[in-house]
């Protein structure tokens, strides 16, 4: 008889905690499906119009800013990656790699604002040298540099922005996990039964 009283006390606490931590996660907020997909998309058009730029910054500059430029296609092909994964499964967003594609969103526009820095500097060089043409073609690519600077930063913060309410979402998930556990503890012992 104890055996079989101490099942049904178990199912019925189980179930108890269930329900309980069901309707304990209503309140929890992960990014949607669609608010992720729109994130990729706005990301997918930033990174289009920053991959322009870096084939013109490598028209400019050539063999002088090679280095730069392989680090900034790196982050633009890690970034295209975390595009298609998340394309196939938008809630992988909820994890390590939307943390990594924050990071690679975040060195993008800091990339960008660089290529926009170098590329002013470099004007007023071409045009102290008398080389209006090229000048004004370094201007062009600073001022493109920077709006996508600028556009680039607003998705970062949108991804910021989802990422800080996947990890609120998991925080009250550990909590409501561990008052379940407390209570159901609890539940235990009043019952002579000694939890493990």
């Amino acid at each position: 008889m104890p055996p079989l009283r101490c099942c049904s006390l178990l199912l019925c606490l189980l179930g108890l905690c269930c329900t309980g931590s069901r309707a304990q996660n209503q309140d929890v907020n992960f990014p949607t499906d669609e608010e992720i997909r729109l994130l990729l998309t706005q990301t997918d058009r930033a990174v289009e119009q920053y991959k322009l730029l870096l084939d013109t910054e490598e028209k400019l500059f050539g063999k002088k800013g090679a280095e730069a430029l392989t680090k900034d296609r790196q982050v633009v092909d890690g970034i295209e990656t975390a595009i298609k994964a998340f394309g196939k499964n938008p809630q992988a967003f909820n994890g390590p790699l939307g943390f990594a594609f924050f990071e690679w969103l975040d060195d993008a526009d800091r990339n960008a604002l660089l290529c926009a820095s170098s590329a002013a500097s470099e004007a007023i060089l071409s045009m102290l040298a008398g080389d209006k043409d090229k000048s004004e073609a370094q201007v062009h690519l600073s001022n493109g540099c920077l709006d996508v600077s600028t556009l680039i930063y607003t998705v970062s913060e949108n991804a910021g922005a989802l990422y800080a309410r996947y990890v609120d979402g998991e925080e009250k998930l550990a909590q409501q996990g561990y008052d379940v556990a407390q209570k159901c503890t609890e539940i235990l012992k009043r019952n002579g039964i000694k939890p493990k």
